[in-house]
């Protein structure tokens, strides 16, 4: 059972803040969004921890004024568990940390298998968490009291990981790689938007011809405006399916489209006039041209084979015996090819920090602000 102080307003936020800015060490941040629910990526509660100042559940929703709160741990470093996704909701309101410490992107780093809260937080203090809530509307108000308490153990066992997990990056030699990953992280910018997101539509593959595509382009578009006015997520307002199987029946009037059983959705009937309007759109509008590749997109990266050919003949002049020593030990191969097995043909430390093998899924390339798997 973890120790909490829910927050609800700008006073009560400042008299946490000064708590805060009493502790010690630097602060475990979390936050909740209602993902798949709400329009928005606004968070709907911050978790913020620091050791002997306590747990505070902030909710955001009744709080136009976080000063109190960046200048109590805005000069500390911030430990968030997988900080790309929750860094673009604290930015919307100004919390932006100073420096980072992400234990997800440490996990991955030091090759653990698993790299989820759960795992970590049971591979290193022994206590597993339950993830019931994991995918619940943190829009919901009031919070129940379970979900809080859940909130708040994502944040309370963040220090004692860090501090394991920088004994072992100093163990292995990747301090200085892992602080330019977690920089890289924190100073990203935001992916632009996509030109045609409409695009992206499931299940659009089905539908031929231009002007069917100006058909389902002005479905989308209607229920984009839609969802982003009632802050409710697309797909549960009429799910892609749906908008596909529109396209596809061709209906030629609005009791018609309303007679389709496979048009469905929470606001398929009640907002019937705004989805035949956009229908009526598509068959006049203009046909959107066919996707091409950009003229000025960058060429495709060369292999590793061509990028560093000295290395990847080492490489293979060395797999032999790294296969039969597996098959000696009843494992795969890549469990093999670790960092330092691959030292010698990988150069300094500093060359193989950005040709790292990770010792369970050796595709898993890293680098200065790259963390992913290469296209195959």
């Amino acid at each position: 059972m973890a120790d909490f102080t829910v927050i609800g307003d700008v006073s009560g936020l400042r008299e946490a803040s000064a708590r805060l800015a009493m502790g010690t060490g630097p602060a475990a941040v979390d936050v909740e969004r209602a993902s798949g629910f709400r329009y928005s990526q606004r968070a709907y509660l911050i978790q913020v921890f620091r050791e002997d100042a306590g747990t505070y559940l902030i909710d955001p929703i009744g709080i136009d004024d976080f000063s109190s709160l960046r200048e109590a741990i805005g000069g500390l470093e911030w430990i968030l568990h997988a900080a790309s996704q929750d860094l673009p909701s604290l930015r919307e309101l100004d919390l932006v940390p100073p420096s980072l410490f992400d234990t997800e992107l440490a996990a991955r780093l030091l090759g653990y298998e698993k790299v989820g809260l759960g795992a970590i937080v049971e591979h290193v203090t022994g206590v597993s968490l339950a993830k019931a809530h994991s995918a619940a509307d943190w829009s919901t108000r009031p919070l129940p009291d379970s979900w809080l308490e859940y909130a708040a153990l994502d944040v309370v066992y963040l220090p004692e990981i860090r501090r394991q997990f920088l004994a072992e990056l100093e163990e292995q030699g990747k301090t200085d790689f892992a602080a330019q990953e977690f920089e890289a992280t924190r100073t990203r910018e935001p992916k632009p938007a996509r030109g045609e997101p409409w695009r992206r539509l499931s299940g659009l593959h089905q539908v031929r011809g231009g002007r069917n595509l100006a058909i389902a382009r002005e479905l989308w578009l209607a229920r984009e405006e839609y969802a982003q006015e009632k802050d409710v997520s697309p797909g549960r307002l009429v799910p892609d399916r749906s908008l596909v199987a529109a396209v596809l029946a061709a209906p030629q009037s609005k009791a018609a489209l309303a007679g389709l059983k496979t048009f469905q959705g929470r606001a398929s009937r009640s907002q019937l006039d705004r989805w035949w309007q956009a229908i009526e759109r598509g068959r006049v509008a203009p046909e959107p041209p066919r996707e091409r590749i950009p003229s000025d997109a960058p060429p495709p990266p060369r292999a590793w084979a061509e990028r560093n050919p000295e290395a990847d003949a080492r490489l293979k002049h060395a797999r032999p015996a790294v296969e039969q020593r597996a098959q000696e030990l009843g494992m795969p191969t890549e469990n093999l090819l670790t960092p330092i097995s691959c030292a010698e043909c990988a150069g300094s430390r500093a060359d193989r920090a950005r040709r790292m093998w990770h010792p369970i899924s050796p595709n898993l390339v890293l680098g200065p602000g790259r963390l992913r798997r290469p296209h195959r």
